[in-house]
């Protein structure tokens, strides 16, 4: 069993900054699981956000690159989402997710999904 629970969603005006959090626990939970931000808004499809692997490397995608920030504290079972320079078209519901022996932006590959927080983004 591996739980993710997300927090820090919500609204902000364009060109603000979030920070999202997620926390990982659970018997099935290992730290050195990739973990990543996914979102999706009404009518889109799930699209990758971020993801980082064990040793730290990142992926992300072309359309938050510069903007957002994926970390993680291992010691504590942390996933951040440091998010600036927010537009309109982030708007969308985040969900942590974490898998092994992955380090994509496929949605497929990974194996536990937080249950999501909403950020909505006004202009």
């Amino acid at each position: 069993e591996v739980r993710l629970a997300e927090s820090g969603g919500g609204p902000v005006q364009s060109g603000g900054s979030l920070r999202l959090s997620c926390s990982a626990s659970g018997y099935s939970y290992r730290s050195w699981f990739t973990l990543a931000w996914f979102r999706q808004s009404p009518g889109k499809e799930r699209e990758g956000v971020a993801a980082i692997d064990a040793d730290s490397r990142t992926i992300y995608a072309d359309s938050v690159k510069g903007r957002f920030t994926i970390s993680r504290d291992n010691a504590k079972d942390l996933l951040f989402l440091q998010m600036n320079g927010l537009k309109a078209e982030d708007t969308a519901k985040y969900s942590c997710a974490a898998g092994a022996y992955c380090y994509s932006l496929r949605s497929s590959e990974y194996d536990y999904w937080g249950q999501g927080t909403q950020v909505t983004v006004s202009s």
